[in-house]
């Protein structure tokens, strides 16, 4: 585990380094290059951070649908905690994706908010996501808890297809498309798709460790409790 943290710290900052646009010699050689993209510009490199913490709301989303199911059909309480922690970091991830969603929209169309349709999608599945959370806090008993729970996720991820992918492309968006257009085809020169999936293979690595360490706290606690 020590050597998996430190090979996903050393990776993460190179992520970081290189999406930014912060080379660590003078004279950045050409392959670093970034490209300059019509409209977007270095607008751009958000996408290393935000399309990355977007997916990761659906593992976490999914990953919590797959641990609720576990539940109800074995009723162990550790799947329950392994589906309650995806959820939260899901809820965590897709708030930071509506943030730095919110950042790009600033720059590009002098509001952080107007309601645009993956704007409003996205908050929808915080919304529910919230109310998540808010019949856990609001039940007390833990089996009865995690069986309303586990069939509240299953609801929930049903439904996250919906407000991430079919929404936003039923309706009008400003979103962008040149990169990663409505086709699902990738338009990204050599540079940017090595950085591309360097930070989806980064961010994947970090969620995995989040979630890990998540649920061995959560399970202590629930040990400690019995």
């Amino acid at each position: 585990m020590n050597v998996f943290k430190t090979v996903l710290f050393v990776w993460m900052t190179a992520v970081i380094v290189l999406a930014l646009g912060l080379p660590m010699v003078a004279q950045p050689s050409t392959w670093y290059q970034f490209p300059i993209i019509p409209a977007l510009e270095e607008k751009a490199r958000i996408m290393f951070f935000h399309v990355p913490m977007a997916w990761l709301s659906v593992v976490a989303f999914v990953s919590s649908m797959v641990y609720g199911i576990k539940y109800l059909r074995k009723k162990n309480l550790d799947d329950d905690v392994r589906s309650a922690s995806a959820a939260g970091l899901g809820f965590l991830f897709c708030f930071l994706a509506t943030a730095t969603g919110a950042i790009w929209a600033k720059f590009s169309w002098g509001t952080y908010w107007n309601w645009d349709p993956r704007q409003t999608s996205i908050f929808v599945l915080l919304l529910i996501y919230g109310a998540y959370f808010a019949l856990r806090s609001a039940i007390e008993v833990e089996e009865k808890r995690a069986s309303l729970a586990a069939v509240y996720s299953i609801i929930a991820a049903v439904t996250m297809p919906f407000f991430m992918f079919i929404m936003p492309r039923i309706l009008s968006s400003l979103h962008p498309e040149p990169i990663l257009n409505t086709e699902g085809k990738v338009h990204m020169n050599t540079t940017m798709l090595i950085v591309f999936l360097s930070s989806l293979a980064g961010f994947t690595g970090l969620y995995f460790w989040m979630w890990r360490l998540q649920v061995r706290i959560q399970t202590s606690h629930l040990n400690r409790i019995n």
